[in-house]
């Protein structure tokens, strides 16, 4: 076996293991459609990706009375339902993940999914059996808050030098440097990699191929 580098690698979900950044966007928008909101541009629409989904659609349209909230969150779970189970892997994820576990790593998931969410996508995936911890974000604080990671070290007992996280946002790199952990950043996801790069994390990776080969070879 390879002498593992990191002991425990945490993986952010969306636009980093699946290729949903582009369906989250279109449920937002389409969400906003029905409702007769302001639809957001795609790129504002990308940006709360990897929030918990109260917390994103408030910073998407901080101006919406609180008592519309439940309606826009009850529509895009609507619309995104609808497509949910079609909604891909990268080419190669489920490989990754099956090889970093053959190799030992610990694997964990640390999502602005609800539970019933990454749940689903496990299910759907048969990835969640190589998985020995998650945290979302109706169970604990939102990203970039380093609760998630927090929680994972001290459930799986892994100091933080042992530890990397790896995600498609500036919320997945904010929330490992706020824990004190190592990031490795999925520039193909939800955040342009320029923004990424300001986080400093390990290697802004240009591809899921890029990001398996960088994990296979480092990690």
């Amino acid at each position: 076996m390879a002498e593992r580098r990191y002991e425990l690698i945490i993986f952010d979900w969306d636009g980093t293991l699946m290729d949903s950044a582009g369906t989250i966007v279109a449920c937002i928008q389409a969400a906003c459609a029905e409702l007769d909101l302001p639809v957001p541009s795609r790129e504002a629409a990308s940006h709360i990706i990897g929030l918990g989904l109260n917390d994103a659609l408030r910073q998407l349209l901080p101006e919406l009375p609180q008592a519309d909230y439940p309606r826009l969150v009850e529509a895009y779970r609507r619309h995104y339902l609808a497509r949910d189970a079609d909604i891909p892997l990268f080419a190669g994820a489920a490989e990754l993940v099956q090889a970093l576990n053959t190799r030992g790593h610990l694997l964990a998931v640390a999502t602005g999914k609800a539970r019933r969410g990454l749940e689903r996508a496990f299910r759907h995936t048969g990835l969640g059996a190589f998985f020995h911890a998650s945290r979302t974000a109706d169970e604990t604080h939102s990203k970039p808050h380093p609760a998630m990671i927090e929680e994972l070290l001290a459930e799986l007992a892994v100091p933080r030098g042992r530890a990397l996280m790896v995600g498609d946002t500036s919320h997945d790199l904010e929330m490992a440097r706020n824990a004190g952990v190592a990031a490795l950043a999925a520039g193909y996801g939800a955040h342009p990699a320029d923004s990424l790069a300001r986080y400093q994390p390990l290697a802004v990776c240009a591809s899921f191929a890029e990001l398996s080969q960088w994990l296979l070879e480092n990690a």
